[in-house]
């Protein structure tokens, strides 16, 4: 059985004689225990690379303290969420309920231990009126060995450090804190975890032997092989890190595997002359499928949100029937069903062989000549690239037959798409994407909704079906098909009016 919370703590550094100071008067406490110690201890594990660290995960074994067991700590924004096993027997494997969510990124490799801590813990809680817990100030003084690495190196560590971990109380009271513990000599620490800054050296050594993938640096600052490794290096980790949240059910997590899968797919794509297209090409195809998996989960959960609230905002003489209770009935089931099915595919060995694959592709870039090159012109040529295959699509839409219009415009919607990533690879380096970005961005918001009635009609045409199956009044449906319709016709006439600004930019762009 694991439960969990979310864990919004602040450390620092201090010093050997340091004291904690009087906590009394502050916002919204009433009372302050007196301090209770506790010896813990805690066994960390992690791969030979490291690669719950370097993703910002934490997993431990920790005996002593109320809080004894397996902790998983992932990352939550500025927060971490923290999930917790009891020990059982299990002493030496993690629970599987704690290694499932973090699948993705140990990817086979075992997890065994890398450091031990023991830590000597003060803990002063700070309660309100009622006695519920408002924060907890742990002062720790931790000793700690690092167990040997690949070169056979042991090394033992010892310091002493303050950690403020909110309970009921809000961010105001976490500052007043941390401003009395700076007052008498406290620093705000530069390590977001014990572990870290016991394998800061290993993950430095790990760090730098990425940075210098991609070439040497040119007079001009990075090489474009440079450049594109720190770009898809953060697009991995982002695919990661969505890929965490969907194995732990997070609101919107669908979405951004999707997200993910895209950006990296139209980067490879943009930078075909920078990598050896033999080696990218079948990474885009999985990348392809990935994306189109997660499609499928996440078109049911908008458009139907969509639908309900299009009921939401109809005359209530026009809702005949029971079409709200059925719209939310069949969302639910939906979500259930598409959030299924996007677990069932992170799980296929075909996707971790896609997590293999890009890490393999970042470990040995294929990369081509122009890797050498200064990046900017590099991502200039990118984004003419880009902009040229937009406006190749505009021509194309504008010449379509009527049967073939929406096909097109779904091609024009994609296009835009990839504009939009890379300008924002090269916003950085590139002053005049602004103006190219801001059109990339118009098109799609404007051909969204043109491209999502597609599928709110056939929803809307399938539900009118089943109601009408159920005896059910089914005027509501064939009235929401119109609406969709409606909406359909209105994006495809702004999209005629937006499409002289768009092919104005596409040129001051380069494009020929």
């Amino acid at each position: 059985m694991t439960s969990g919370h979310l864990e919004v703590e602040t450390k620092y550094d201090v010093d050997a004689g340091f004291g904690v100071p009087d906590l009394s008067g502050l916002p919204g406490v009433a009372t302050v225990d007196e301090p209770v110690e506790h010896l813990l201890e805690a066994v960390y594990l992690d791969t030979e690379d490291l690669r719950l660290l370097r993703a910002r995960v934490t997993l431990r074994r920790r005996t002593g303290g109320p809080d004894a067991g397996w902790h998983l700590k992932l990352p939550a924004g500025t927060a971490r969420r923290e999930l917790h096993a009891p020990l059982d027997h299990a002493m030496n494997t993690p629970p599987r309920a704690l290694q499932e969510p973090v699948t993705g990124i140990l990817r086979g490799a075992p997890a065994r231990p890398v450091t031990t801590l023991r830590t000597r813990r003060l803990v002063t809680a700070l309660r309100a009126a009622d006695g519920e817990l408002l924060a907890e100030i742990a002062d720790d003084s931790v000793t700690a060995t690092l167990l040997a690495g690949p070169d056979g190196s042991a090394e033992a560590h010892a310091w002493r450090e303050v950690e403020v971990e909110l309970g009921a109380g809000d961010e105001a009271l976490g500052l007043a804190v941390g401003e009395r513990l700076i007052a008498v000599g406290a620093r705000p620490s530069t390590s977001a975890s014990k572990v870290g800054r016991v394998l800061a050296g290993r993950l430095a050594a790990l760090t730098s032997d990425a940075a210098h993938r991609g070439g040497k640096r040119t007079t001009k600052g990075p090489s474009a092989g440079q450049f594109l490794h720190t770009a898809l290096s953060e697009q991995v980790a982002a695919l990661q890190a969505a890929d965490v949240l969907l194995r732990t059910e997070q609101p919107d997590a669908v979405h951004q595997v999707r997200v993910a899968a895209r950006r990296l797919r139209g980067t490879l794509a943009a930078f075909r002359d920078v990598l050896d297209r033999a080696a990218t090409e079948p990474l885009r195809e999985e990348l392809a499928w990935l994306s189109g998996q997660m499609a499928d989960a996440r078109d049911a959960e908008v458009v139907l949100q969509h639908l309900r609230a299009v009921v939401a905002a109809e005359p209530v003489e026009l809702v005949l029937g029971p079409v709200a209770a059925r719209l939310q009935q069949t969302e639910l089931r939906e979500a259930r069903a598409g959030l299924d099915r996007a677990l069932l595919t992170v799980s296929e060995p075909r996707y971790l062989r896609l997590l293999d694959d890009l890490y393999a592709l970042l470990a040995a870039p294929p990369f081509l000549a122009r890797a050498e090159e200064a990046a900017k012109p590099v991502l200039r040529d990118a984004a003419r690239r880009s902009a040229r295959r937009l406006r190749r699509r505009l021509t194309a839409a504008r010449r379509a037959r009527e049967s073939a219009r929406a096909e097109a415009l779904r091609e024009v919607r994609r296009a835009a798409t990839r504009v939009r990533y890379v300008t924002a690879i090269g916003r950085d380096e590139l002053a005049h994407v602004t103006a190219l970005a801001r059109a990339a961005r118009k098109v799609r918001e404007v051909l969204g909704p043109l491209q999502d009635t597609v599928v709110t009609r056939e929803y809307s045409r399938r539900l009118g079906i089943a109601a009408a199956a159920a005896g059910e009044n089914s005027f509501t449906y064939g009235r929401l098909h119109a609406v969709e319709q409606a909406r359909a016709e209105r994006a495809e006439r702004e999209f005629g009016d937006i499409e002289p600004q768009v092919r104005h930019a596409l040129k001051a762009a380069g494009t020929r």
